[in-house]
């Protein structure tokens, strides 16, 4: 159960139609901001934004509010320019739902407000004061005339202009011979870090293999450059393609085999120093090379001439004439006995 009492205010009231208060369609903040503005005295043009304010209504909640009134018919704003050219926004709102005609027809009786009549004196701008002499109207015949025989200014020579050569044609792409598609098909297989190469750099690849093809590659010398160049501290290769292109970029020159060479260009062995230049090496039987100094045509060390079963005998050596020397053993043999 629910009890009201109204006492009636002596002054500052405003009569408002329960229609007005209990409107189905406007929010509190509407409803709010409608009285608040009827309820200004006759005369203020406070608008509907300082009114919002004043009521502590939000921005977005004034928007909301000022919509809701507009498609209601209680709030009607027109734009016009006023004199001196002041656009001005004129704001009509009424207790009661209008139609723009309606609208129109009370805005048109309503006297255009300036903000001009607001500005005070100290600050208004003061009259113009008109320059000396007659006004007269721009030319409008564009650039003033010059007299050609006054121009004494002489601009040197242009230079000729060499006719430019033909662009070259551009060269013809020619498909990668059969040698080297295969080669760049078996890269995968050659090493694990090769097996994600893109299928559209097979074409590329196979021109760069034609290359080191034709510079006199052989296909087993293209796979080891290309493991060399394979990281070997167990890195990944996350893009083999561009590596394979990068170690095929630039094409050393083949090697040449040494007996293809000239015999000029061939290198000469070096001689031996001079003081081994005089020993000869021992044909007896040794474990390794020995080598002594001979006295003569000998081709025994003194160890194997001084042997007990080394037997002495004149030697005449092949091509050669019968020397005057001691005689010379040609073989050395002898028996070791062994132990046991």
């Amino acid at each position: 159960m629910i009890y009201r009492h109204h006492i009636a205010p002596p002054r500052a009231f405003s009569q408002f139609s329960h229609d007005l208060i209990r409107h189905p369609r406007l929010s509190s903040d509407a409803v709010r901001l409608l009285t608040w503005q009827l309820s200004l005295p006759d005369g203020a043009r406070e608008p509907l934004s300082r009114t919002a304010e004043r009521a502590r209504i939000g921005a977005c909640a004034f928007t909301r509010a000022k919509r809701q009134l507009k498609e209601e018919g209680f709030v009607h704003e027109r734009r016009l320019q006023g004199p001196g050219g002041h656009w001005v926004t004129q704001q009509l709102v009424s207790n009661v739902p209008l139609n723009a005609a309606e609208a129109a027809k009370i805005l048109g009786r309503m006297p255009v407000h300036t903000p001009s009549a607001d500005v005070s004196p100290q600050v208004a701008p003061s009259r113009r004061i008109p320059a000396v002499g007659a006004p007269t109207p721009p030319p409008t015949d564009g650039y003033p005339r010059k007299d050609p025989g006054e121009n004494t200014s002489h601009r040197p020579a242009e230079p000729e202009q060499k006719p430019e050569p033909d662009p070259e044609p551009a060269p013809k792409t020619t498909e990668p011979p059969e040698a080297a598609r295969s080669l760049v098909a078996a890269l995968p297989h050659l090493s694990p870090d090769l097996r994600r190469i893109p299928r559209g750099m097979q074409d590329e690849l196979a021109r760069l293999v034609t290359r080191w093809l034709t510079a006199g590659h052989t296909p087993a010398a293209i796979r080891t450059h290309i493991l060399r160049g394979l990281p070997d501290d167990g890195t990944p290769v996350h893009r083999p393609g561009g590596l394979l292109r990068y170690l095929l970029q630039d094409v050393p020159p083949a090697p040449t085999p040494a007996s293809s060479a000239p015999a000029s260009e061939q290198p000469t062995p070096t001689s031996p120093p001079s003081r081994l230049a005089a020993l000869r090496e021992c044909e007896g039987d040794h474990v390794q090379a020995t080598l002594f100094r001979p006295t003569g045509d000998e081709i025994l060390c003194p160890r194997c001439l001084g042997s007990p079963p080394a037997r002495a005998v004149r030697h005449q050596r092949p091509g050669g004439a019968p020397t005057g020397q001691p005689a010379v053993a040609t073989t050395c043999s002898y028996t070791r006995s062994m132990p046991g």
